[in-house]
């Protein structure tokens, strides 16, 4: 570190998970009342945690394969001004969140110049692409994990892992409710929060919304966007389809309409961990392109893709994919999984074990002591070499 200079770091978050998250580490890192200049990518919560935002994480956020392709010059060019910041800056850290094809690229781009790398929330490596392991081991220094047995695959292939609990533990969860609590069901409709995801999954997500009403005509459904973009696209595909009377699109995302939902339907990723924290039985549905999902598919080497499944070692919750991911599937399992006596509750203890499985809160103050002994290895070393 520089003689009488703040600490600089650079933290990259290319998603709105990795971006709250990411939020809660700066929070932490600047409790410890060092002057530290945080600077690089992300989205509204690292803007307001005060980390200088080189590039916005939007417009280089894409899920897929094929997907990436028609985002490549916008990635290219976020890559281009975060390389020009690490050359001209050269941060005492920095911190990658995720997003591992830029931020393993961006990595590479670290350790040329010798600037420690500490990784939080990995690639899902022990899933797919298991060849990225050499990757990591190359380029970054640290991983900062947030499930118990990435930390024992990491250090099986020699790569310095620590295991912080999962972050979404840090916030507090209301009582769900139950089918007693009311006297229609109330069904959650969470399709994403990319914007190419809300365009893939909630029109069919809608277009169940009839066939469920066939069995339960009272039902009423709740649509939690990401974001105001997000909120105006829900709310032209719910009056196209003349929904408004049984639909309500909510503000808050998906953690506000969790006390309110029986169950939701839900894309598969981050949220479905949402759910099963605070307790609320889903379907998991999911949809990419046609040449993403055949890519997919080889490089895939477990048998689910939803994280509740995954972290539950069994199949706790239906998954509709790709080609199963249809109106007809999909109403189909929510009336299964309404109208079969006790399969609600059954599940509810099921997604009970998967938060116990998750361990305790503390992920953001872990992730920023690790920062921080990083930092200060970094600053002797500095002091040795002078």
């Amino acid at each position: 570190m520089r003689a009488n200079q703040p600490i600089q770091v650079m933290i990259v978050a290319g998603e709105v998970s990795g971006d709250l998250h990411g939020a809660e580490v700066v929070c932490a890192m600047r409790q410890s009342g060092l002057p530290i200049d945080f600077f690089g990518m992300g989205g509204a919560a690292l803007a307001a945690a005060g980390v200088q935002l080189l590039v916005d994480a939007a417009r280089v956020s894409v899920v897929g394969l094929t997907e990436v392709l028609t985002h490549v010059r916008p990635i290219l060019a976020a890559h281009r001004v975060l390389k020009q910041a690490l050359g001209n800056r050269r941060p005492d850290l920095v911190i990658l969140i995720d997003f591992p094809d830029f931020n393993l690229r961006l990595a590479r781009v670290a350790q040329s110049f010798h600037i420690p790398v500490l990784y939080y929330i990995s690639p899902q490596i022990w899933a797919w692409r298991t060849g990225r392991i050499r990757t990591i081991r190359k380029r970054v220094d640290h991983m900062a994990v947030i499930f118990p047995f990435e930390a024992r695959f990491f250090e099986a292939n020699n790569v310095t892992a620590t295991y912080v609990g999962h972050p979404l533990l840090d916030h507090p969860w209301p009582r769900p409710v139950k089918p007693d609590d009311g006297p229609f069901p109330v069904i959650g409709l969470l399709p994403g929060s990319r914007g190419q995801e809300v365009a893939r999954h909630l029109p069919v997500m809608l277009d169940s919304i009839p066939l469920i009403r066939r069995d339960f005509t009272r039902a009423r459904f709740l649509i939690a966007p990401a974001d105001e973009k997000q909120r105006a696209s829900a709310k032209d595909m719910v009056n196209e389809r003349r929904l408004t009377d049984v639909c309500e699109i909510v503000s808050g995302g998906a953690r506000s309409i969790f006390p309110r939902c029986h169950m939701v339907i839900a894309a598969s990723g981050t949220v479905t961990l949402e759910a099963a924290i605070a307790g609320t039985p889903m379907v998991v549905i999911y949809r990419v392109s046609p040449v993403s999902y055949l890519l997919g598919r080889m490089m895939i080497r477990v048998n689910s893709i939803s994280l509740v499944n995954l972290v539950a070692g069994k199949k706790v919750v239906p998954e509709l994919i790709q080609k199963d991911a249809l109106p007809a599937t999909i109403a189909g399992q929510t009336v299964d999984m309404l109208k079969t006596p006790g399969r609600l509750d059954s599940i509810r203890r099921e997604l009970a074990d998967v938060k116990k499985k998750l361990g305790t809160g503390g992920a953001g103050r872990r992730v920023a002591e690790i920062a921080a002994a990083m930092i200060n290895r970094r600053r002797v070393t500095e002091g040795m070499t002078k």
